[in-house]
This record gives C-alpha cells, sequence and structure tokens, in this order.
C-alpha cells in the first residue's frame, strides 16, 4: 500500500515538474515572440534619442539600438548644459515615433482603402499591409518616453526652476510622461497606436461609406 502511494506521488510530482516546465517554456518563448515584434519601435525610439543628441550637441557615449536584455535599448549620453537640451533628447522618441507609425499606418490604410475586397488581393499585398500594420503598432507603442526621461526633466526642473523659472513649463510634460507610463499596465501605449491608426484610417476615408 506504501509503494503504491509512493508511485502516486512520484507521478504528480513529475506531471507537475513537467506542467512547470511547459509554462515557463511558453512564458519564455512569448517574451521572445514579443521582443521581436517590438524591434521596430525600439530601434526607433534609440534612434530618435541618439539623433536628438546629435541635433543639440550632446556627446553621446553609448548605443544600443536593441538587445535582448533590460532595457531592450538604450542611449547613453553626458549631461547636457540645458535643460532644453534635456528636454529635446528626452521628448524626441514621441515625435519621431509618433511620425514614422502614423506613415506607415497611413500606408497601411492606403493600400487597403485601395486594393477592394482584400479576399482577392495578392500574396504581396497582404504581405506589405502586414509588414506595415506591424511597423505602425510596433513603432507607435513605443513613442512614450519613458520613465527615466521622465525622471531626468523632473530632476532638473526640481534643481534649476529659482534660476530659471522657463523650466516649469515643461513639468505638464513630466506629467503626462509619468501618466502615460504607469497605464502602459492597461495597454495604453498599445491604444496609442490602436489611435494613430484610426486617424489614419479616418483621413485615408478607409471604412467610411
Amino acid at each position: 500500500m506504501n509503494a503504491e502511494y509512493v508511485t502516486y506521488a512520484v507521478a504528480i510530482a513529475v506531471a507537475v515538474a513537467v506542467l512547470v516546465a511547459v509554462l515557463v517554456g511558453i512564458t519564455v518563448l512569448a517574451r521572445f515572440l514579443f521582443r521581436l515584434f517590438t524591434v521596430p519601435g525600439v530601434v526607433v525610439h534609440e534612434f530618435a534619442h541618439k539623433q536628438a543628441c546629435d541635433l543639440v550637441g550632446v556627446p553621446v557615449l553609448e548605443v544600443a539600438y536593441f538587445r535582448f536584455g533590460d532595457p531592450p535599448g538604450y542611449v547613453q549620453h553626458v549631461t547636457p548644459d540645458r535643460y532644453r537640451a534635456s528636454f529635446v533628447v528626452s521628448v524626441a522618441p514621441f515625435l519621431v515615433n509618433t511620425i514614422v507609425a502614423f506613415a506607415a499606418f497611413l500606408g497601411l490604410a492606403t493600400l487597403v482603402s485601395t486594393t477592394g475586397d482584400i479576399r482577392a488581393a495578392s500574396s504581396e499585398t497582404i504581405a506589405a499591409a502586414a509588414v506595415l500594420g506591424w511597423l505602425g503598432l510596433s513603432i507607435g507603442m513605443h513613442a512614450f518616453p519613458s520613465r527615466g526621461d521622465a525622471n531626468v526633466l523632473w530632476n532638473r526642473s526640481r534643481t534649476e526652476w529659482r534660476g530659471s523659472p522657463r523650466v516649469l513649463l515643461g513639468v505638464p510634460i513630466v506629467v503626462v510622461i509619468y501618466i502615460a507610463n504607469l497605464l502602459s499596465w492597461l495597454w495604453a501605449d498599445v491604444l496609442y497606436a490602436i489611435g494613430l491608426f484610426v486617424l489614419a484610417a479616418w483621413i485615408v476615408g478607409f471604412g467610411v461609406a
């Protein structure tokens, strides 16, 4: 009887171990696929930071446009001398990612609206639509500046506002960045990208009778 109980216990333990391994494997695979999906968004985000640094004359120390790590990309640069330069570097991804994602969605909406019946579309057209949709969604959902960008602006605003009250004009932007990062847990970044597609479709007239 004891041997039978031991056999059952071992079988249950093995089954649980296999289930855990499967779940862990699925989770790791899902994260890996999600990282691959977001490659364009991360690259454009970091590219915007890099180009903003070059634009305002901030020396860049190291750049990683994409990597399988945390964070998935980064731009290390020296601390700008002026608040204005920090502001430009911090918010650049929002402008660049928004423009690029919107352009991709415009292309997608135009392609779909001119194709007519999507069931009769060629494989090349479907592939192009899929790529444009992927680029638009991936790049659009990485438009929000990071919490680190907000921290930089907030810290400079606290230390510099007495000498230059104009830096307080950037505080509302900092608050918006913090809120956007907080709402990312509710997929606000994805909803923002979808909103860009809806706007592009409306401009093109796609879906309008």
